[in-house]
């Protein structure tokens, strides 16, 4: 990465520190595709998410990215983004070439130093930097890593009659990991689970039956990352509109619902998994039921 590249947007929660590491931003197809209820019209009455989140033509923003967490003395990466270099049936995530380990490195986290690879759920756009190529194979990047999934999301796919594409993407991105015997499902209760001081994963079902969003606790303060039960910030006004990727659109919804409304009015930074920049906001009441207040607007707000 040039060295005149500016540094990874980052937080603070207490002592633990989040960095965004940016991967792509996904193409403007990928709205209509993922969220086919968000027409323009239902964009267009919703006139918060301009400028920041959606497109002159009223498409959305939406972005790859991995965050990047220091805890408890312990470097952990949520999700792991697209990956370089695979075979993919989605043209825009086809045999992707982005600098995404440099930003890692960037932010303090060389893959030999994350000690734990949180995986909200199974799919393409979260597990592709899991492995990347090396002597003719697919081989972990994060080799001291462990690499955590929920127990129900790993018993879902385990189970799974797959598609070709997603057959490809656990033979690339999920097997060898296993094989390497770094993959660890663990037990996520109703009341979460804690691995690492001031970190614990939240079960948040319904886009995959073992999807986790992951809580940041220290000081007094808090954070959630969103995973995909928050595609985009659209959701927040319109919680009902599912993803075409949902599992189980039903609960997606009301777990998107239940968890909006835990989060409404409080101080809980919210970093969404898709989220374009800002990436970063306050849930507050709104006429139409949610919306975002990127954290610096918050800021201003605050001492204005």
């Amino acid at each position: 990465m040039p060295a005149s590249a500016p540094p990874p947007a980052s937080w603070t929660i207490g002592d633990i520190t989040v960095h965004r590491i940016d991967e792509t931003e996904l193409p403007p197809e990928t709205g209509p595709w993922l969220l086919p209820d968000a027409t323009p019209d239902v964009v267009a009455a919703t006139p918060w998410l301009r400028p920041d989140f959606v497109r002159p033509d009223h498409g959305l923003r939406l972005a790859s990215h991995s965050f990047a967490v220091r805890a408890g003395g312990r470097r952990i990466l949520v999700d792991t983004g697209i990956g370089n270099g695979k075979d993919r049936a989605n043209p825009a995530w086809n045999h992707l070439r982005t600098d995404y380990l440099t930003r890692l490195e960037q932010a303090g986290f060389p893959p030999e130093s994350v000690d734990l690879v949180v995986l909200t759920h199974l799919h393409t756009d979260h597990v592709g930097w899991n492995t990347r190529h090396r002597g003719g194979a697919w081989v972990p990047t994060f080799p001291r890593a462990r690499y955590l999934v929920a127990r129900d999301e790993w018993a879902y796919w385990s189970a799974a009659e797959l598609d070709a594409p997603r057959r490809q993407m656990f033979r690339d991105s999920v097997h060898p990991v296993q094989e390497h015997g770094l993959l660890d499902p663990i037990d996520v209760p109703a009341t979460g689970a804690e691995i690492a001081p001031g970190v614990t994963l939240v079960p948040t079902p319904g886009h995959t039956p073992g999807q986790v969003a992951v809580r940041l606790t220290d000081a007094g303060q808090s954070a959630l990352i969103t995973g995909d039960c928050i595609h985009h910030p659209v959701q927040l006004g319109r919680p009902d509109l599912s993803s075409c990727v949902d599992v189980d659109p039903a609960r997606a919804v009301a777990t998107r619902r239940d968890l909006l409304a835990s989060l409404a009015g409080t101080d809980t930074l919210v970093l969404g998994s898709h989220f374009p920049p800002p990436t970063a906001g306050l849930i507050r009441p709104d006429a139409s039921g949610y919306r975002l207040v990127p954290v610096q607007k918050a800021v201003q707000r605050a001492h204005s």
